[in-house]
């Protein structure tokens, strides 16, 4: 996300978000969701074909996972893109028109007082689900996580991997609130690439969050994470400080960098989703991942709430994020052991191009291998959708690529997101939670890659 302007959803009077005091985050339409700021050449030893590069490609991720130490929840690449897309005021948006505004909660000034707004605001969701094992036995079981209240009519932001089984699934999602009762939720809309999700429940006088800023998320801070850990201890404060800034973290929820704030409060699967308060009281961060290695504590991972903001209010508008720049290509990492094996270069394998898409008119073609954008090296898929992602729409790049042996550079304007196609309902007895594919087994046994957080 590169930045908005002033057509964005749900703007108010154009003020600064920054300079308001907690009491101007609430609206007669309810609370605010504030947007996110203005988002070598190898000696050729003999031919291959693509399909071969891609097979072993993917035969190395799955290796990768087999042996890997303890396994790792995430991968870690600290980089500056938080800042660049954090660093203008914001103005203040609205919540969607009918939501009637609350009586603003009493905040005390202690964790004891913020746990008095949690038990407003924080939610739990839930999914029950029926899937089939390695041993081909049906079973069911529950896919849990958290969210919050963005208005007082219902709206809840929570992360798209909490609902993401009930959505492929067609399972029902549930929404508990602190005083017992219980909701069916409607799907609003979700970003797989931010990781963010809107659920509506139909209910009035709600709670909805206080918002804080990206000023708010300073080193040393302390903070109060709320959610439902294991899915069974509903409603779990905890405690603890802001312990970094800036950490592009990629989950296999994602597959591409998402700027987030570490901390060091205890969070674990079933947090997803959860709010991140300050010691006042104001919702800064939505808690997304942790790491899952053997050994390692204190190391949780929280997206900043002004881009959570920015992407509830494109899908509250639109139905999904319109702003963000895209090349319309599929790829593939080719590896640095298979790239030396078949006299190929490291990078991302171009394996589809989209019609009319920016990566077509540039020129760009299948079997290609993209090692740089505007100079910045490309060493895989990951990496080519990350660069990506830090230009706005319409920006222009340069692309170094390697052709059967030839480098060439080619110029590309980037495009507009498109809206994602919807995902066919799986049968009731298919879900990632089981051991459905050989690289599952190998996630499950070895640890490696565990989703579900």
């Amino acid at each position: 996300m590169s930045g908005y302007n002033d057509n964005d959803p749900f703007y108010s009077d154009g003020t600064d978000y920054t300079s308001q005091d907690a009491s101007a985050h609430y609206s007669a339409a309810g609370a605010y969701v504030p947007p996110a700021p203005e988002p070598v050449r190898k000696k050729e030893k003999r031919g291959v074909r693509p399909w071969a590069v891609i097979a072993l490609c993917l035969i190395c991720s799955i290796l990768a996972a087999a042996l890997g130490v303890g396994g790792a929840y995430l991968f870690l690449q600290g980089d500056d893109r938080g800042n660049a897309l954090l660093s203008e005021p914001t103005p203040a948006p609205q919540l969607p028109e009918g939501s009637e505004a609350s009586a603003a909660p009493v905040y005390t000034g202690t964790g004891a007082g913020i746990y008095e707004l949690a038990k407003k605001q924080v939610v739990g969701v839930t999914t029950e689900i029926t899937y089939t094992n390695f041993f081909g036995q049906v079973s069911a079981s529950s896919v849990s996580g958290t969210g919050f209240v963005i208005s007082a009519d219902g709206y809840i932001l929570t992360n798209n991997h909490v609902i993401e089984d009930a959505r492929k699934g067609g399972y029902d999602v549930s929404v508990l609130m602190y005083d017992g009762s219980e909701y069916t939720a409607e799907i609003v809309g979700y970003d797989k690439e931010n990781d963010i999700a809107v659920l509506k429940i139909d209910a009035q006088g709600l709670t909805p969050v206080t918002l804080g800023s990206q000023e708010d998320i300073v080193v040393g801070r302390e903070i109060y994470p709320v959610g439902n850990p294991l899915g069974e201890l509903n409603f779990t404060m905890t405690t603890g400080i802001i312990s970094a800034t800036d950490r592009a973290i990629t989950t296999e929820a994602n597959n591409v960098p998402i700027d987030m704030f570490q901390i060091d409060a205890a969070v674990n699967s079933g947090n997803s989703g959860g709010p991140v308060y300050d010691a006042d009281g104001e919702v800064i961060g939505v808690v997304t991942a942790k790491t899952s290695a053997t050994g390692v504590e204190g190391l949780g991972f929280a997206i900043p709430i002004e881009d959570a903001a920015h992407v509830a209010n494109q899908i509250l508008q639109y139905g999904y994020v319109t702003d963000r720049a895209t090349l319309g290509v599929s790829s593939q990492t080719v590896p640095n052991a298979v790239a030396e094996q078949y006299g190929l270069v490291p990078g991302a394998l171009i394996t589809s191009v989209e019609k009319d898409s920016a990566a077509q008119e540039a020129g760009l073609q299948v079997n290609d291998i993209v090692t740089a954008l505007n100079g910045q090296p490309v060493a895989g898929s990951t990496e080519l959708t990350g660069l990506v992602r830090t230009y706005a729409v319409g920006d222009q790049v340069e692309l170094s690529v390697w052709r059967s042996g030839t480098v060439v550079t080619l110029t590309a304007t980037l495009g507009q997101s498109q809206r994602p196609e919807e995902e066919p309902a799986q049968p009731e007895t298919q879900s990632p939670q089981g051991f459905g594919d050989m690289e599952e087994f190998f996630r499950q046994f070895f640890g490696g890659f565990g989703f579900g957080f």
